[in-house]
């Protein structure tokens, strides 16, 4: 339906009009988008080695080895249409590390993390659009919705598991109970770095920090396309909350069409007509795109990886 939606919606662009925009986007401001882009990647890097040293303290784990496995991960999401690249991610941490049945569980509990983290972002980011009303609805039910979301996420991945795990040990129910009980240990272990207070701040600043970069990589690319001036930074704030929600549920390969038709309604609150909107969110994604290649496929060929080796996650 959703798909049916955008087809219909990208099928009245004017593609000479789209040319035209595309033809005058300013080199200048782009280059700053992708050096913006670039940080992104490097401060969640910072932010998930944090998280997996806590959840793995016996591993030897640099930064530059994190950093590369989360570059690779970004690849692979960006060439298939699911989220492959999480499913990569853990496996190349695994890998080096060893003892999968007692490591994948704490690696997984460590990209839960990233994701609570992520919605954290998402909730400032969307609070800050609203204000500036740059997203619709009076502001106070849309917040709400926005904050009772990630609450949500966070007592299933952290009460239930605890729920879960109390009652597989009292049912003695044998071997698969006792499996489950430790796998959901370990995912509860790879979420501490949470409630340590020290490696918390240093995960979640460097996470926060992330996104705002990737936010002012998107201020940067409305001025490359001659936007800026009308926009603003709470316009780039409400699209990169938009494509991230319309990315939940992947559709193609980096959400392609999706995420033109995001950028499309967003900036049509700003008076942007949605041929200008739709060479934006080519350029936007372009960015994104080739630099998670750039710096993401180079490791993968080191590693021995091709597309063959993305696991398939639905």
């Amino acid at each position: 339906m959703l798909g049916a939606l955008v087809v219909l919606g990208l099928g009245k662009l004017h593609p000479s009009q789209i040319g035209h925009a595309l033809g005058h986007v300013r080199a200048g401001w782009l280059v700053l988008a992708g050096v913006l882009m670039v940080t992104t990647f490097l401060a969640r890097g910072e932010s998930w080695h944090t998280a997996l040293h806590v959840a793995l303290p016996g591993a030897e784990l640099s930064r530059p080895v994190v950093t590369r496995v989360l570059l690779i991960g970004m690849a692979g999401s960006t060439l298939a249409p699911s989220r492959a690249g999480e499913a990569a991610r853990a496996a190349l941490i695994v890998r080096r590390v060893g003892n999968v049945r007692e490591n994948l569980p704490r690696v997984i509990g460590s990209l839960l993390s990233q994701t609570l983290l992520n919605l954290l972002a998402l909730v400032l980011l969307s609070a800050y659009a609203i204000a500036n009303g740059a997203l619709p609805g009076s502001g106070s039910t849309a917040l709400a919705l926005a904050i009772v979301v990630p609450s949500v996420v966070v007592v299933v991945l952290v009460v239930l598991p605890r729920v879960l795990v109390a009652r597989a040990g009292a049912r003695r129910s044998g071997r698969v109970a006792s499996i489950l009980a430790g796998s959901l240990q370990g995912v509860r272990t790879g979420l501490a770095v949470l409630s340590s207070p020290r490696a918390a701040i240093h995960s979640v600043s460097f996470q926060l920090s992330g996104w705002a970069c990737q936010c002012g990589s998107c201020f940067f690319t409305l001025w490359a396309m001659g936007m800026g001036a009308k926009t603003g930074l709470a316009a780039a704030a409400a699209v990169l909350v938009a494509v991230n929600i319309t990315a939940i549920v992947p559709l193609t390969p980096s959400n392609v069409g999706v995420f033109q038709a995001a950028c499309i309604a967003v900036l049509a609150r700003f008076g942007v007509h949605a041929d200008a909107a739709f060479a934006y969110g080519l350029v936007l994604q372009g960015l994104e795109v080739l630099t998670a290649l750039a710096l993401g496929l180079p490791f993968a060929l080191r590693e021995g990886l091709s597309m063959r080796h993305l696991p398939t996650v639905p």
